[in-house]
Protein backbone atom coordinates (compact mmCIF):
# COMPACT_ATOMS: atom_id res chain seq x y z
CA UNK A 1 0.00 0.00 0.00
CA UNK A 2 1.73 3.42 -0.62
CA UNK A 3 1.56 6.35 1.41
CA UNK A 4 -1.73 8.18 -1.03
CA UNK A 5 -3.55 4.65 -0.40
CA UNK A 6 -2.94 4.71 3.16
CA UNK A 7 -3.53 8.39 4.04
CA UNK A 8 -7.16 7.75 2.01
CA UNK A 9 -8.13 4.82 3.88
CA UNK A 10 -7.34 6.02 7.26
CA UNK A 11 -8.88 9.18 6.58
CA UNK A 12 -12.38 7.24 5.99
CA UNK A 13 -11.87 4.61 8.63
CA UNK A 14 -11.49 7.72 10.84
CA UNK A 15 -14.92 9.32 9.77
CA UNK A 16 -16.46 6.24 10.01
CA UNK A 17 -15.14 5.61 13.84
CA UNK A 18 -15.99 8.83 15.08
CA UNK A 19 -19.15 8.95 13.31
CA UNK A 20 -20.45 5.71 15.17
CA UNK A 21 -18.44 7.10 18.30
CA UNK A 22 -20.66 10.11 17.94
CA UNK A 23 -23.62 8.07 16.87
CA UNK A 24 -23.23 5.77 20.12
CA UNK A 25 -22.77 8.70 22.94
CA UNK A 26 -25.12 10.94 21.39
CA UNK A 27 -27.82 8.04 21.91
CA UNK A 28 -26.56 7.38 25.50
CA UNK A 29 -26.23 10.99 26.36
CA UNK A 30 -29.61 11.76 27.45
CA UNK A 31 -29.36 15.65 26.96
CA UNK A 32 -26.66 15.36 29.24
CA UNK A 33 -24.21 18.44 28.32
CA UNK A 34 -20.84 16.88 28.95
CA UNK A 35 -22.06 13.39 26.71
CA UNK A 36 -23.29 16.00 24.34
CA UNK A 37 -20.19 18.16 23.88
CA UNK A 38 -18.08 14.53 23.43
CA UNK A 39 -20.68 13.77 21.07
CA UNK A 40 -20.59 16.63 18.91
CA UNK A 41 -16.67 16.64 18.87
CA UNK A 42 -16.88 13.29 17.16
CA UNK A 43 -19.05 14.42 14.71
CA UNK A 44 -17.03 17.48 13.89
CA UNK A 45 -14.04 15.12 13.43
CA UNK A 46 -16.10 12.56 11.75
CA UNK A 47 -17.09 15.49 8.98
CA UNK A 48 -13.59 16.79 8.87
CA UNK A 49 -12.00 13.01 8.25
CA UNK A 50 -14.49 12.99 5.08
CA UNK A 51 -13.55 16.15 3.80
CA UNK A 52 -9.90 15.21 4.33
CA UNK A 53 -10.68 11.80 2.46
CA UNK A 54 -12.20 13.49 -0.30
CA UNK A 55 -9.12 15.81 -0.91
CA UNK A 56 -6.68 12.96 -0.67
CA UNK A 57 -8.69 11.03 -3.01
CA UNK A 58 -8.48 13.57 -5.30
CA UNK A 59 -5.41 14.78 -4.74
CA UNK A 60 -3.72 10.87 -5.22
CA UNK A 61 -6.11 9.18 -7.25
CA UNK A 62 -7.68 11.69 -9.80
CA UNK A 63 -4.48 14.68 -9.52
CA UNK A 64 -7.03 17.07 -8.80
CA UNK A 65 -9.53 16.00 -12.22
CA UNK A 66 -13.09 16.80 -11.52
CA UNK A 67 -13.12 14.84 -14.95
CA UNK A 68 -11.00 11.51 -13.64
CA UNK A 69 -13.12 11.55 -10.58
CA UNK A 70 -16.48 10.87 -12.83
CA UNK A 71 -14.80 8.79 -15.25
CA UNK A 72 -13.98 6.71 -12.15
CA UNK A 73 -17.03 6.87 -10.37
CA UNK A 74 -18.91 5.43 -13.33
CA UNK A 75 -16.73 2.60 -13.94
CA UNK A 76 -16.89 1.40 -10.70
CA UNK A 77 -20.80 1.94 -10.35
CA UNK A 78 -20.69 -0.24 -13.74
CA UNK A 79 -18.58 -2.54 -12.52
CA UNK A 80 -20.92 -3.02 -9.09
CA UNK A 81 -24.42 -2.44 -10.55
CA UNK A 82 -24.31 -2.79 -14.78
CA UNK A 83 -24.90 1.16 -14.43
CA UNK A 84 -22.68 3.36 -16.11
CA UNK A 85 -23.37 6.70 -14.05
CA UNK A 86 -21.34 8.70 -12.33
CA UNK A 87 -23.75 11.04 -10.02
CA UNK A 88 -22.78 8.96 -6.80
CA UNK A 89 -19.25 11.16 -6.91
CA UNK A 90 -22.11 14.26 -6.55
CA UNK A 91 -24.24 12.38 -3.96
CA UNK A 92 -20.57 12.03 -2.08
CA UNK A 93 -20.54 16.18 -2.41
CA UNK A 94 -24.09 16.57 -1.10
CA UNK A 95 -23.08 14.13 1.74
CA UNK A 96 -20.20 16.73 2.84
CA UNK A 97 -22.10 19.65 2.25
CA UNK A 98 -24.94 18.45 4.69
CA UNK A 99 -22.90 17.11 6.95
CA UNK A 100 -21.15 20.56 7.48
CA UNK A 101 -24.47 21.92 7.32
CA UNK A 102 -25.10 19.81 10.59
CA UNK A 103 -22.02 20.38 12.07
CA UNK A 104 -22.47 24.10 11.97
CA UNK A 105 -25.99 23.65 13.34
CA UNK A 106 -24.92 21.64 16.85
CA UNK A 107 -21.99 24.18 17.12
CA UNK A 108 -23.92 27.87 16.49
CA UNK A 109 -27.15 26.64 17.69
CA UNK A 110 -26.00 24.58 20.75
CA UNK A 111 -26.06 21.27 22.24
CA UNK A 112 -29.82 21.53 23.55
CA UNK A 113 -30.58 22.58 20.13
CA UNK A 114 -29.22 19.10 17.95
CA UNK A 115 -30.86 17.43 21.03
CA UNK A 116 -34.46 19.15 20.91
CA UNK A 117 -35.00 19.17 17.03
CA UNK A 118 -37.26 16.70 15.78
CA UNK A 119 -36.67 13.49 16.17
CA UNK A 120 -37.58 12.77 12.52
CA UNK A 121 -34.96 14.99 11.43
CA UNK A 122 -32.24 13.58 12.94
CA UNK A 123 -33.03 9.83 12.30
CA UNK A 124 -33.66 10.61 8.84
CA UNK A 125 -30.36 12.71 8.21
CA UNK A 126 -28.73 9.81 10.02
CA UNK A 127 -30.13 6.95 8.28
CA UNK A 128 -29.22 8.70 4.85
CA UNK A 129 -25.51 9.12 6.03
CA UNK A 130 -25.81 5.15 7.12
CA UNK A 131 -26.97 4.52 3.51
CA UNK A 132 -24.03 6.17 2.09
CA UNK A 133 -21.66 3.99 4.57
CA UNK A 134 -23.96 0.87 4.09
CA UNK A 135 -23.37 1.46 -0.27
CA UNK A 136 -19.35 2.37 0.54
CA UNK A 137 -18.77 -0.23 2.83
CA UNK A 138 -21.10 -3.03 2.19
CA UNK A 139 -21.89 -2.68 -1.59
CA UNK A 140 -19.06 -1.25 -3.23
CA UNK A 141 -16.55 -2.66 -0.95
CA UNK A 142 -14.17 -6.28 -0.49
CA UNK A 143 -13.47 -8.60 2.24
CA UNK A 144 -12.72 -6.97 5.17
CA UNK A 145 -13.97 -3.53 4.66
CA UNK A 146 -17.70 -5.45 4.00
CA UNK A 147 -17.60 -6.80 7.40
CA UNK A 148 -16.40 -3.18 9.00
CA UNK A 149 -19.21 -1.64 7.18
CA UNK A 150 -21.30 -4.28 8.35
CA UNK A 151 -20.71 -3.51 12.06
CA UNK A 152 -20.69 0.51 11.80
CA UNK A 153 -24.69 -0.09 10.28
CA UNK A 154 -25.11 -2.63 13.12
CA UNK A 155 -23.87 -0.19 15.40
CA UNK A 156 -25.59 2.89 14.05
CA UNK A 157 -28.93 0.93 14.16
CA UNK A 158 -28.75 -0.15 18.03
CA UNK A 159 -27.80 3.80 18.63
CA UNK A 160 -31.30 4.73 16.57
CA UNK A 161 -33.26 2.42 18.51
CA UNK A 162 -31.84 3.94 21.68
CA UNK A 163 -32.72 7.35 20.28
CA UNK A 164 -36.20 6.46 18.95
CA UNK A 165 -36.90 4.49 22.62
CA UNK A 166 -35.31 7.58 24.82
CA UNK A 167 -37.06 10.32 26.53
CA UNK A 168 -38.95 12.92 24.73
CA UNK A 169 -37.12 15.22 23.26
CA UNK A 170 -36.98 19.04 24.78
CA UNK A 171 -36.77 17.79 28.22
CA UNK A 172 -33.39 19.23 29.98
CA UNK A 173 -31.45 16.49 31.53
CA UNK A 174 -28.46 18.88 32.52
Amino acid sequence: MNKGEFLTRVSIWLAFGAYIAAAVTFALSRNRRGLLAVARVAYTIACASLLIHILWAFHFYHQWSQLSALRETARQTNEVTGLNWSGGLYVNYAVLIGWTVDVCWWWFRGLESYWTRPKWLTITWHAFLVFIIFNATIVFGHGAVRWAGLMVCVCWGLAAWAIARGPQRGTATL
